[in-house]
């Protein structure tokens, strides 16, 4: 396993489950739905963008959904195709259309979600149209919480991870949390964690851990509170502030990179897709901090580059990207270090 940042190529496959859609994303920021000049249509939805975020990066991936029959729906096969992603567990619905979300996009670049899914494709995908063998055949298997609002999807999606971890798969959950699709907050919280000891890597975000917890405090304990006995890796992320990772021997915070950001949608999800590319053929790096602090970095530099365009899927960043972030940062930490250094003697 590399140490200098670099993703090597993986050999195994990681397989994400759940939605695509198109996002909507308006031209400016700062102004709501209905003042927005227009929208760029980009391809997104959590587990395909790590999917695409992966096979950027030189892994190998693999997306099992349901879309729409419809130029939408192929269109977003075809994205996946185009980006190296194998489309072999897509199903095509022709009675549903392919899920769409308007973006709002505040000055800061954080977003607000409008959704339009009154029963859309992904939410009908049942356990009979998966591709068992597909999923059996992963080395990671990861998923979000989306799929498990409705039936028949629900049910689709906790046969597919039973298969994956039967068949030796290392679970990777992002609950990606997006509540104007459940019921209630109170539904979405008993949903989400009616899985949460099934997954042994985890990765929730400073919001969703205020969600999650019922508490408004963001720090080891409240974190912690999280931790389950199947658990390898458990990762908060803090934004601009960077991340903080928890094992069953360790723990510790890695700083952000500062970039110019214009839209977060898919930050979390490049930061995802990346640490899965370092650890699908080595998880022993969970256990080894010096390691994991890499690829955590790494993952940073991979989620503070996807906030530098507008979209998801079109803002993840190559390999080659990553690494040039990581060695410009290397640089300005020398010079301040040398300005630090005559200043001070």
């Amino acid at each position: 396993m590399p140490t200098d940042g670099a993703v090597s190529s993986s050999s195994g496959l990681i397989v994400s489950f759940g939605e695509m859609l198109i996002d909507f994303v308006p031209t400016v920021s700062g102004v709501s739905l209905a003042e927005a000049p227009g929208f760029l249509k980009a391809p997104g939805g959590a587990p395909a963008n790590v999917a695409v975020a992966v096979a950027r990066l030189g892994g190998k991936a693999a997306f099992v959904g349901k879309l729409g029959d419809d130029e939408f729906g192929r269109m977003l096969a075809g994205i996946l195709e185009e980006n190296g992603v194998s489309a072999d567990g897509i199903n095509f619905d022709q009675g549903a259309r392919t899920a769409l979300a308007f973006v709002t996009l505040r000055a800061d670049g954080e977003r607000e979600f409008m959704f339009y899914r009154n029963p859309s494709a992904d939410m009908l995908l049942r356990p009979d149209e998966l591709n068992l063998e597909l999923i059996t055949s992963a080395k990671v298997f990861h998923y979000g919480s989306i799929s498990l609002i409705v039936e028949p999807c629900r049910s689709a999606h906790l046969e597919a991870m039973k298969a994956a971890k039967e068949a030796g798969a290392l679970l990777s959950y992002d609950p990606n949390l997006r509540l104007p699709l459940w019921p209630s907050p109170e539904e979405a919280r008993e949903q989400i964690m009616s899985i949460w000891d099934k997954a042994e890597v985890i990765k929730v975000s400073d919001v969703e851990l205020e969600f999650l917890t019922g508490s408004d405090k963001i720090d080891d304990e409240s974190a912690l509170s999280l931790w389950h006995p199947n658990l390898k890796l458990l990762l908060v992320t803090l934004g601009e502030h960077g991340c903080r990772y928890y094992t069953k021997s360790f723990k510790g915070a890695v700083d952000a990179f500062r970039v110019k950001t214009v839209d977060t949608t898919g930050a979390g999800d490049a930061f995802v897709g990346a640490l899965l590319c370092k650890i699908v053929d080595d998880q022993s790096a969970i256990e080894d901090e010096p390691r994991l602090r890499e690829i955590l970095k790494f993952a940073n530099a991979c989620g503070a580059l996807s906030t530098t365009k507008k979209g998801a899927i079109p803002a993840l960043p190559t390999e080659s990207e990553a690494l040039a972030l990581l060695k410009r940062s290397t640089i300005i930490d020398k010079i301040m270090s040398w300005i630090f250094f005559w200043f001070v003697f």
